[in-house]
């Protein structure tokens, strides 16, 4: 027990150093800790256009992203929190004017949600930490998932490797 309330207590601190003191940090299991700030701390840490598409679920003009056509390898993680999302090794060119990736780098770091906010059905993508909206998943991607996740370049940052 005393090794699950230290491991709790790190990982507290370690949220705490990137989510300044207006975050309410709760801890939803050992490996799960989830980042809720209120609408004017996102406001202050993220630009207008960032906060505009990953707290109130916008998106980029296609084709404009500033991750779009970035082939280096490394990795792409959530803008509003540091979680890792995808890697330089599923991402590939769909053509459709936003970064898209065939699978996320771990399966518990995204969340996806029903979306019927257009003439169809899709599925909205949101960073499972934050809840910070990212973009929408396919099922008309390449092998081997079949995947594509659009993902907007404003809700992520990369890490070169």
């Amino acid at each position: 027990m005393k090794d699950i309330i230290f491991i709790i207590i790190c990982q507290f601190f370690v949220i705490g150093c990137h989510a300044q003191e207006k975050a309410q940090v709760s801890v939803d299991s050992v490996s799960s800790i989830k980042i809720k700030k209120s609408d004017s701390a996102w406001k202050e840490e993220l630009s207008y256009e960032d906060y505009c598409i990953i707290r109130k679920k916008g998106t980029e003009v296609p084709f404009t992203g500033e991750l779009l056509y970035n082939s280096e390898p490394g990795e792409y993680h959530c803008k509003a929190c540091n979680q890792l999302l995808f890697s330089s090794e599923t991402k590939f060119d769909s053509g459709t004017g936003w970064p898209s990736f065939y699978q996320p780098a771990d399966t518990k770091a995204i969340t996806e949600i029903e979306d019927k906010r257009y003439a169809f059905t899709t599925y909205e993508v949101l960073c499972s930490r934050c809840d910070a909206h990212l973009g929408h998943v396919f099922d008309d991607g390449p092998k081997p998932t079949g995947l594509r996740y659009c993902i907007n370049s404003a809700s992520m940052t990369f890490k070169k490797k």
